[in-house]
């Protein structure tokens, strides 16, 4: 890739791409004239995916990226300044859930295992990436949330939100990671970088055993939308398909 096809390209990586969610998004993005950094911790699944994106035309790199590993995150961190020199779109999609019962069965280590990927893996990549992304005239972060997240409807008895007293981990996760939102957003207005929660909505993928209502094509609407935000588009929310969401 010669230094002017760089420049004239916006970059984007989006983590946990291999499957799901973030492989849509990265076919979206790219599909969009983009060049997209497909990040995974596995390195045959992560080529695969992206092997299989290239051959659809699209222009897609694979990038090895365990977010739960700082020397993982940093060495990722250090390609993409070495290679291309800056970043302008993370979209932090990487995510798990494990917890699937009442509160107070919740045990303190799937807690923790959660938050170590849902929260601290988004702290990790943003903070590593960060630098790159002030080089960009049109920076943007996109934080894969959940209306689980939101206290709004966790607390309202006619809540829309589908088994929402049984995921304690990962909905809390989730609300701390729009925090993350919030609090980003706030300090890096006048850096030109918008900071934004994404929620898909209940969309079918490993993470909910494929019982969700939405397709993967549909799930990624939301981000890809606020990743290709215009410069007068809003920071610092949560969105779903229908708009604003409460937090």
């Amino acid at each position: 890739m010669d230094k002017t096809s760089i420049e004239e390209m916006r970059i984007a990586l989006v983590t946990g791409a291999n499957k799901g969610i973030g492989k849509e998004i990265s076919r979206q993005l790219s599909a969009k004239g983009l060049l997209v950094l497909m990040g995974a911790r596995d390195r045959q699944r992560g080529e695969e995916a992206a092997a299989e994106l290239r051959a659809q035309g699209l222009r897609v790199e694979f990038i090895q990226l365990d977010v739960t590993s700082q020397q993982s995150v940093d060495d990722a961190a250090a390609e993409v300044e070495r290679r291309l020199g800056r970043l302008d779109i993370l979209v932090n999609n990487a995510g798990i859930r494990l917890d699937w019962s009442a509160a107070s069965e919740l045990t303190v280590d799937i807690l923790k295992e959660t938050f170590e990927t849902n929260v601290l893996g988004v702290f990790r990549v943003t903070k590593a990436l960060l630098p790159l992304l002030r080089k960009s005239t049109h920076g943007r972060i996109v934080n894969m949330s959940s209306g689980l997240g939101s206290l709004t409807w966790n607390t309202d008895s006619n809540s829309p939100l589908p088994s929402r007293h049984l995921s304690l981990a990962y909905s809390s996760s989730k609300a701390a990671l729009n925090m993350i939102t919030v609090q980003l957003a706030d300090e890096l207005r006048g850096a030109r970088i918008k900071v934004n929660s994404a929620d898909p909505g209940f969309t079918a993928t490993d993470m909910n055993r494929h019982r969700g209502q939405k397709t993967v094509e549909q799930g990624a609407t939301t981000p890809v939308h606020l990743a290709l935000l215009p410069d007068d588009g809003p920071t610092g929310g949560i969105f779903g398909d229908g708009g604003p969401e409460p937090w």
